[in-house]
């Protein structure tokens, strides 16, 4: 077994303890959706019916990947923080036990694209096989039906949109982001980016990727940053 993934399995049993430092951010509590078409996120749609003010929910795209995803579950794990990750299908197939991985450590995880195409610049035919493969490889690791989708670079197309209404998957938008995909940050830099894009909705759907080395390098300091601006997580599921 391979270090990474021998990180990844500790954060998972690290998880699934039953006390937490006194001064964890923590999970304040389970927000559990319907398995049932609809779209939440203010970037796109409408925002996430029940959540309070100063509740986040932390969601991670484009993993798994075995160089960053086992320090983001550490990192979770470590201030007892429970997220939503939305795995694209290609990593997935080649890294299923680190998804597995993700899933037994208590999270949730979602779709995001077989490949991480933006599909409102792809033929119809394209996007419903990606979608297919999707579908599939989800099934096929994970051993369940996928009940979210978020679309790559958010692009929606009206294509999956309604391919997704009528399969009764939640599509998945954002609130707010440390816009982390970009170059050269540091930890302050995407504290700063983060904690001022959640200022005017006041919490919501927070955007990361656990792909980024940098993302996975910040990510303790991001969530202290957050307890001490007083959000409260909120673990989302289907």
């Amino acid at each position: 077994m391979s270090l990474l993934l021998s990180l990844a399995l500790a954060a998972s049993t690290t998880t699934a303890a039953p006390a937490c430092p006194a001064d964890a951010l923590g999970t304040t509590r389970t927000l559990t959706l319907p398995r049932a078409a609809g779209a939440w996120g203010t970037a796109q749609h409408a925002p996430l019916p029940g959540l309070a003010p100063k509740e986040v929910v932390l969601t991670f795209d484009d993993g798994p990947r075995p160089e960053s995803t086992p320090q983001v579950l550490k990192a979770l794990a470590d201030q007892c923080v429970q997220a939503s990750f939305f795995m694209n299908g290609e990593p997935m197939a080649r890294h299923p036990e680190l998804a597995r991985a993700v899933r037994d450590a208590g999270h949730s995880v979602g779709m995001h694209g077989f490949r991480h195409d933006n599909f409102s610049q792809l033929p119809a035919e394209d996007q419903g096989r990606d979608l297919k493969a999707m579908i599939a490889t989800y099934v096929e690791v994970l051993g369940e039906a996928p009940a979210a989708y978020r679309f790559p670079f958010l692009a929606e197309s009206p294509t999956l949109m309604k391919a997704l209404d009528k399969l009764g998957i939640t599509v998945m938008s954002v609130d707010a982001g440390a816009e982390d995909w970009l170059p050269d940050q540091t930890p302050q830099m995407l504290a700063d980016k983060l904690m001022g894009q959640l200022a005017k909705p006041g919490g919501g759907i927070i955007l990361l990727h656990d792909a980024q080395d940098q993302t996975a390098r910040a990510l303790p300091f991001l969530l202290k940053t957050l307890k001490a601006g007083g959000y409260r997580v909120v673990h989302l599921r289907w």
